[in-house]
């Protein structure tokens, strides 16, 4: 089978490129191996939350997708607080005063996958095709086209490979590109929970000594937890039962929002850095946590991953007269128009990992000076938000 794109790996990314694609004239496949997990009948909540910029929010909607997700299940952000570890830094951040509708919105990745998957599955496109669930075997590159073997046994011949298989990418694996990589010794445990106290649309995070703790709204009282925490005291915390664990969230948030009472079990996964040597090579490219990873704290990781869709999607496109989707030089216009952005997202969040984990004297205090600075000066805050506005 003969195709112009074979994008390998089915999340929201590697999805939404090719929902960007269909109607192109362009002979795609998608391979995945396993099918998304479906809505459930009653109204309980994915723990798995993405914090969804208003240029994602955009682009997800240009491709019908957005408009299909429940809008009593997405939240807007109107206002984020951020506080230092000294007990008095702080930063401030609203959509009101900086002349915006929101500064981002809060939503659930099975709601998003269930949108994108229906979006490939409910119109038919005889030039889109699924292979789900589906596993690759093998994958070889030539001059002329890249192969590609399932463990059916089918054959795929394709002019592009599209990596977007996460962040143990088994096609850049394939493709020998070198990473550079190193482990948080941090893991992130992710849960929801009911909050006594309305969060009033805000989200709210705090850099402490052990970690980072985030709230991010939900719908009426609840909120979404994401806490960055060191190994041991993230084992600490999944040995907790649910009442002890709510008190310690409650006691980490500094009571902002009362007591918590546990909608989610907690859940964990280790965080890393990896930063990709190249993104492209010829009749190869890579999006989403294929292409990189980054701490969690600024939650701009799927915002990341959306951005590279969208780039490349315009890129192929609007190729011209290039018929070959593969051609190197085609791909390296994905590369620098990406790379500027993946790279600031890199240094800003692990630079403020490694900021926030130091136990110098004089980087705490700097650090947390950082902050009275930075939110004294309307302009300086509003050029970081431009950022993660994208």
């Amino acid at each position: 089978m003969k195709f112009d794109i074979v994008v390998i790996g089915g999340g929201l990314v590697g999805a939404s490129l090719v929902v960007a694609l269909k109607g192109s004239g362009l002979k795609i496949a998608l391979i995945e191996s396993r099918l998304p997990t479906p809505l459930p009948n009653d109204t309980s909540w994915d723990s798995r939350i993405y914090a969804i910029s208003p240029g994602s929010a955009a682009f997800l909607q240009t491709l019908g997708l957005w408009q299909q997700v429940e809008a009593a299940r997405i939240t807007p952000v109107y206002e984020m607080k951020v506080f230092g570890d000294d007990g008095a830094a702080r930063l401030d951040f609203s959509a009101y005063e900086s002349g915006l509708s929101e500064l981002a919105f809060i939503a659930e990745n099975r709601q998003l996958q269930t949108a994108v998957w229906n979006a490939l599955t409910s119109v038919a496109d005889e030039n889109v095709t699924v292979f789900c669930p589906a596993q690759c075997v093998s994958l070889s590159w030539n001059e002329s086209s890249a192969d590609l073997q399932l463990a059916d046994g089918s054959l795929l011949q394709t002019a592009l490979v599209v990596g977007a298989d996460g962040i143990n990418s088994w096609v850049r694996k394939q493709a020998e590109i070198e990473v550079a990589q190193h482990p948080y010794h941090q893991v992130g445990i992710v849960a929801n929970f009911d909050a006594e106290i309305s969060h009033y649309n805000t989200a709210y995070q705090w850099f402490r000594r052990d970690g980072v703790l985030a709230l991010l709204p939900l719908p009426n009282k609840q909120v979404s937890m994401v806490w960055s925490a060191h190994e041991s005291q993230a084992s600490k915390l999944r040995d907790l039962s649910d009442e002890a664990l709510c008190c310690q969230v409650a006691e980490a948030a500094n009571h902002t929002l009362g007591k918590f009472r546990l909608v989610t079990d907690p859940v964990g996964f280790p965080l890393n850095f990896v930063h990709v040597k190249t993104l492209v090579k010829p009749r190869l490219v890579l999006i989403g946590d294929a292409a990189h990873g980054i701490h969690p704290l600024a939650g701009q990781g799927v915002n990341l991953g959306l951005r590279d869709a969208r780039e490349l999607a315009a890129i192929l496109m609007n190729r011209g007269l290039q018929s070959d989707c593969g051609d190197f030089m085609l791909l390296r216009r994905y590369e620098r128009a990406r790379k500027e952005d993946i790279l600031a997202m890199e240094f800003v969040t692990d630079g403020l990992e490694k900021l926030f984990s130091s136990t110098d004297p004089i980087l705490i205090r700097l650090r947390n000076l950082g902050f009275e600075i930075t939110n004294r000066l309307p302009l300086l805050k509003n050029r970081l938000m431009q950022h993660a506005l994208s």
